[in-house]
């Protein structure tokens, strides 16, 4: 059965009356019951549908999905089965730890539907059967005849059928910075964007002034927000870079670790024993008179595989995300999900809405024109207190004429007010209530003294013709006051509009505290004067006055407006944020490109983008009817060189996204508003303001800006670089570690030595004395040079080619020291294992708390950086050394660990071995800053 949703034509190129039969409804009388009965039938309820959300027990098995999970869950059995329920306990904790931070962080991921639902209209004033009615919102169907009043939601998508002075703000939808004035005509284009149909309505915009009636033609997820909410439901999580490299390492490690160790198992059987005795013996023989060694053996194996794979890496990681968090906070920037923290440090493009993003989300006069000359605004933190300059020069208005002429007429002609809002740091903060654009005059008129309650007394509103598109300026009437009564008379009236319509309207222009006659070449100066400020994007309107002697009557609309004498204007635009600029330079230099992406006009986003040195050199503004002609591989190709999208739809954003990621970026989207929800769940990581961003775009955001400051998101994405640095320090740490155990059981055994470490003391290396160290070098401060370094390449794995030979030469260097040692022990332990096992033990603890030390930067010296700047440093050495000792000198610990007491004769040769390692890796470090230097 069709519905009339289907194959509906476009709802703004058509006549009101053709929609009507179209929809089978009647303009003044509505829908019949019957009608809206079948209709909530097939079409069902306005509301947006929510897809089912997964279950507590979903969410934790999604959390085992995971390489490096399941090699530690495996660990923990075979513990088990071995007995040794410590270390299985522990692996286990570490493994629940991760799961459980999972599922909280995840609960609370997906709430951007119920926001979105949040901001539907609660009720809705509807003509049904001929009569008005008030209904809930959810049971509006396509057809309903919606009445509009200021202060109200909008309940659906409308077409509109009448408006008087409608203006609704869109600016959640669409992104523009100031309510849109609507009409009831016919649009001619059929292809324009969804904040160009101003003769139609949106679902959850607010109507700011004026009235209107409309036309319903789509309900729930038909309408533009329900495409939004239809496209938040399409876009699957995606695994993070640092997910993706952690699983790869985890992966890598684990297969390469399972096999060595499985070698060395197999090679430990067969080093002392021939094929040809186990087949003359017998398999099962064998191994029953062999079964302590064999154990022995399968237990060291099993002891390295565990050691090889890093269990505190999940536990570290999540660790120091949380901490990173924290820091971030401080820092203005909320992290909604953990693994946000690491994707900033990534990213290479920021896309920036404008609105309240870059700008100051509010109308401000900056410039105007009056006396034949034009002047300038500048504000100051007190909202009512600026500076006005004429050439350069800083003048008072109130001692100019023309200027306060202008700017009084301008407040007279308003119908917005600003009230005291508080006070904060001294000072008295304000709000203005009324139409944004009302509202930056209103401001202008306070810088100059000129208050609406103290005009309001001396010279109230006796009459008023209102505002309307087609009339394009707005007249009121005033008594004028005794004081300033002239020969002319004792009334006025003061005109506010579009400057070209208000100048077609004058005869006279003031000039110097006069009246002169509008020639051909002062009208000439004014429109140059317009276009200037037009040029420069700002939004200009133009002032007039006429005296009287007695009052004129406001419905002689010809007779009042006529023979106006030509005052003034003013541009106004939402001015760029004063601390954007430096910045986006700050971001530009570590390798960021800021794009630009609005819903406002491309002139003013231009303007926007050259005051703030968005748009280099070559740089191009492209807007979404130009996106429509282009194709997907079209958009790609073109990305680098945009630095300015405007005018653009939710779609375009997404659009816009995908083009970047398909050019291999990591991209940040910022945004506020509903219209930005689609594009911040597809980008990398988004970005919501959390002043003036809705809930939809905070709910839908991994990261939102307490403080709506673009300098906070350069400040989160250091603090993710530097989280990254710190997470890469502590898996070199970890990995090098894990390699040179592996690598010196592995040469003991092919050389013929006894085996240097028992398996008790590998797992206390792996799980007690890495881990501290490991967590330590997760708070570092950063070094000093990471804002000056470019993104590193996307798919860079974790250890990187000169990580890998770091590791390398650790490894190699840690073998050759520890095996040394363990040598020397032997010579001077004979007949006693448990001697030299002991010293090679106490080596290789040394070794790696101090090599922790050095490997605290990837290229600066132990000493440039000190080694007394990190505290946690300094404790988790300290803890792990006196657990040393006790393992070491507390006797019934020593059966358990199989070590001896050691002598100061021990001591001084383990002592220079444990260095060697942390030597080397300062030698190493040292030819990469010679190698750097000389490129």
């Amino acid at each position: 059965m069709n519905t009339p949703m289907d194959n509906m034509p476009v709802i703004h190129g058509g006549s009101v009356e053709h929609l009507a039969d179209q929809l089978d409804t009647h303009i003044r009388t509505g829908l019949t019951s019957d009608q809206v009965r079948e209709r909530l039938a097939t079409i069902g309820p306005n509301e947006l549908k929510e897809r089912p959300r997964p279950g507590f027990l979903q969410l934790l098995l999604a959390q085992f999905n995971n390489f490096l999970i399941i090699l530690l869950i495996v660990a923990a059995a075979v513990s088990m089965l071995l007995g040794e329920y410590i270390d299985a306990a522990a692996i286990l904790a570490i493994v629940v730890l991760n799961a459980v931070l999972g599922v909280v962080q995840e609960s609370r991921a997906e709430k951007a539907l119920a926001a979105l639902r949040k901001m539907a209209a609660p009720n809705a004033m509807v003509i049904r059967d001929g009569s008005q009615q008030l209904i809930p919102s959810r049971e509006l169907v396509p057809g309903d005849i919606v009445l509009l009043e200021a202060g109200n939601y909008v309940p659906g998508d409308l077409r509109l059928v009448e408006s008087v002075n409608l203006k609704i703000d869109e600016s959640a939808l669409t992104g523009e910075s100031h309510p849109v004035q609507k009409h009831s005509d016919v649009i001619l284009d059929k292809d324009i964007p969804v904040g160009d149909r101003t003769n139609s309505a949106f679902m959850s915009s607010m109507i700011t002034y004026g009235r209107g009636r409309g036309m319903v033609v789509s309900t729930g997820m038909h309408t533009q927000i329900g495409m939004i909410a239809q496209m938040l439901q399409t876009y699957e999580e995606e695994p993070t870079p640092l997910q993706q490299r952690l699983d790869e390492l985890a992966r890598s490690l684990g297969i390469a670790a399972l096999g060595i160790c499985g070698a060395i198992f197999v090679f430990g059987i067969v080093r002392d024993t021939s094929p040809g005795m186990i087949f003359t013996q017998g398999i099962v023989e064998y191994l029953s008179s062999h079964q302590s060694e064999i154990v022995e053996l399968f237990m060291t194996a099993v002891s390295l595989a565990i050691a090889a794979v890093p269990e505190g890496l999940p536990a570290v990681v999540t660790i120091c995300l949380a901490l990173g968090m924290q820091r971030m906070v401080n820092r203005h920037a909320l992290i909604r999900k953990l693994a946000a923290v690491e994707t900033l440090g990534s990213a290479t493009v920021i896309c920036s809405d404008k609105t309240g993003t870059l700008t100051q989300n509010e109308m401000t006069v900056t410039h105007g024109w009056a006396c034949g000359g034009e002047f300038t605004i500048e504000s100051a933190h007190d909202l009512t207190v600026g500076i006005f300059r004429r050439d350069g020069a800083v003048f008072q208005p109130a001692a100019d004429p023309d200027v306060f002429l202008l700017l009084r007429g301008l407040a007279l002609c308003n119908d917005a007010h600003l009230e005291e809002s508080g006070e904060a740091e001294g000072e008295k903060t304000w709000r203005m209530i009324g139409d944004p654009t009302e509202g930056a005059l209103m401001v202008a008129a306070a810088k100059a003294g000129i208050r609406r309650e103290a005009l309001a007394q001396e010279m109230p509103r006796e009459g008023e013709i209102p505002f309307d598109s087609a009339r394009k300026r707005m007249t009121t009437i005033h008594p004028v006051p005794a004081t300033r009564k002239s020969d002319s008379g004792g009334w006025v009236a003061s005109m506010k509009g579009a400057p070209d319509v208000v100048l077609d309207l004058c005869t006279r222009i003031r000039e110097n505290g006069s009246e002169e006659p509008l020639t051909p070449e002062r009208r000439k100066a004014v429109l140059d004067a317009n276009n200037g400020m037009a040029r420069q994007a700002l939004r200009v309107l133009g002032a007039a006055y006429r005296n009287f002697s007695s009052k004129p009557d406001a419905a002689d609309m010809a007779g009042v407006e006529k023979d106006m004498v030509f005052v003034g204007m003013l541009g106004m635009i939402d001015p760029p944020r004063p601390e954007v600029a430096a910045a986006i330079k700050s971001a530009r230099q570590a390798g960021l490109r800021t794009v630009m992406v609005t819903g406002d006009y491309p002139d003013t986003a231009r303007a926007i983008g050259e005051q703030i040195n968005l748009l280099g050199e070559g740089q191009e503004v492209l807007s979404g009817a130009d996106l429509d002609r282009m194709t997907e591989a079209d958009i790609a190709a073109r990305s680098d060189r945009i630095g300015v999208y405007a005018r653009v739809s939710p779609q375009h954003k997404v659009k816009i996204v995908e083009a970047l990621r398909s050019r291999g970026h990591v991209v940040a989207m910022t945004g506020d508003g509903v219209n930005d929800a689609p594009a911040l769940k597809r980008a990398n990581i988004g970005i919501a303001m959390g002043i003036t961003g809705t809930d939809v775009s905070k709910e839908t955001a991994d990261m939102v800006l307490t403080d709506d400051n673009y300098v906070s998101i350069v400040s989160a994405i250091e603090e993710g670089r530097i989280i990254y640095s710190n997470i890469r320090k502590f898996v070199y740490y970890l990995v090098s570690c894990n390699i040179g155990e592996i690598l010196i059981v592995l040469i003991s055994m092919l050389t013929g030595l006894p085996l240097p470490l028992r398996p008790i003391q590998l797992l206390w290396l792996n799980l007690v004395t890495d881990g501290a160290p490991a967590l330590a070098l997760g708070m570092e401060k950063g070094e000093p040079d990471v804002m000056d370094r470019p993104p590193r390449p996307a798919k860079e794995p974790i250890i990187n080619r000169e990580m890998t030979v770091g590791v390398a030469v650790q490894a190699s260097v840690m073998t050759a020291a520890v095996l040394a040692s363990f040598i020397l022990a032997l010579q001077r332990y004979p007949g006693n294992l448990a001697g030299a096992q002991t010293v090679a033990f106490a080596t290789l603890v040394v070794s790696e708390l101090v090599r922790a030390f050095t490997v605290r930067s990837e290229r600066l010296s132990v000493f440039r950086i000190g080694l007394t700047t990190n505290r946690w440093m300094l404790l988790a050495a300290g803890s792990s050394f006196l657990l040393l000792l006790g393992v070491l000198y507390i006797p019934f610990l020593e059966p358990i660990f199989n070590t001896i007491p050691l002598g100061w004769q021990d001591w001084l040769i383990l002592v220079p071995f444990a260095f060697a390692d942390s030597v080397a890796n300062e030698l190493y470090k040292w030819i990469l800053r010679r190698r750097t230097a000389r490129t």
